[in-house]
C-alpha cells in the first residue's frame, strides 16, 4: 500500500463488486487516497481474500446484488457515505446471434443493469451532499462486433442510465467508466489460450498493451474527486475504438 495523498481522507467509499479485478483495484486506489472503504461481493470467500489487501479499517460483506431487499438492508445498515462505485459483473460470454440463449442473455442484465439500478435506488438516501456514483460500462457500447450483441446492449444501457440519473439525482454526481480489454477475472470463462491471444492483441493498440485493473481504478477515483464531472462516460481503452 502506498502512502495516501489524501484526496479522499475522511470520505467513506462503497465498492460493490470490490473483491477482485477492477473493483478491488478501485477499493485499493480509494484507500490509498485516504478513504474508509467497504467492499461487497456475492461470495464471503472473495471478501475474506480481498480484505487483507486493504487497510485495517476497511470492511467487507457478502451481498447478493440481485436481491433488492438485501441491498436496501445493506445500505440502511451501512449509514451515511460519500461515494459509490458499482463494478460488479459475472464473466461475459460472447455468443453469435444464431446460438444465443435468450434466458442466458436476460440473466446478464439481472446483475449488471438491474443490480446497478437497485443499488443506486437503495444508496441515494444515504449519500452525503457532494457525493457521487460511478457505474461501469465498456467499449462494446461504442464499438460492437460479432458475438457482442449482449455486451454491447448492456454497455449502451448503462450509458443511458448514467446520463439520465445525472439529471434526476443532481446535484449528486453520476458518471460511468467504460474500460476496454483488461486483464481481470471478467474473462475467466474463456480458455487460457483464447484469453492470452486476446490480451496479446493489446500490443496492436496505440497504448501498446491490454489494460490492468489499476489503470481503470484511477478513473473511478477521478470521478470521486472531480466535483464538476457528471453525466460523463469515460472511455478508457488504450485506443481500442481508434483502430
Amino acid at each position: 500500500m502506498t502512502q495516501a495523498s489524501g484526496r479522499l481522507t475522511g470520505r467513506r467509499v462503497v465498492v460493490l463488486g470490490g473483491t477482485s479485478g477492477i473493483g478491488l483495484a478501485t477499493a485499493v486506489a480509494a484507500a490509498e487516497e485516504g478513504a474508509q472503504v467497504t467492499v461487497a461481493s456475492s461470495r464471503q470467500s472473495s471478501v475474506d481474500t480481498a480484505l487483507p489487501r486493504l487497510p485495517s479499517g476497511a470492511t467487507g460483506q457478502a451481498l447478493d446484488l440481485t436481491d433488492a431487499a438485501a441491498v436496501r438492508a445493506f445500505f440502511a445498515g451501512h449509514g451515511e457515505f460519500d461515494h459509490l462505485a458499482f463494478t460488479a459483473g459475472e464473466p461475459l460470454s460472447l455468443t453469435p446471434i444464431d446460438t444465443l440463449d435468450l434466458d442466458v442473455a436476460r440473466g446478464f442484465f439481472t446483475l449488471r443493469y438491474f443490480g446497478a439500478l437497485a443499488a443506486v435506488q437503495a444508496a441515494v438516501p444515504h449519500l452525503r451532499p457532494g457525493g457521487s456514483i460511478t457505474l461501469t460500462s465498456g467499449t462494446a457500447g461504442t464499438r460492437g462486433g460479432p458475438g457482442w450483441a449482449i455486451a454491447a446492449s448492456l454497455c449502451a444501457a448503462m450509458e443511458g442510465l448514467t446520463r439520465s440519473l445525472a439529471v434526476e439525482l443532481a446535484p449528486l454526481r453520476v458518471n460511468a467508466v467504460a474500460p476496454g480489454v483488461v486483464r481481470s477475472p471478467l474473462w475467466q470463462n474463456m480458455s487460457v489460450e483464447d484469453r492470452e491471444v486476446m490480451y496479446a492483441s493489446g500490443s496492436a493498440l496505440p497504448a501498446g498493451r491490454a489494460g490492468e485493473p489499476s489503470d481503470v481504478a484511477h478513473a473511478f477515483v477521478y470521478f470521486m474527486t472531480q466535483p464538476w464531472a457528471t453525466g460523463t462516460v469515460h472511455l478508457l481503452d488504450g485506443g481500442t475504438v481508434l483502430v
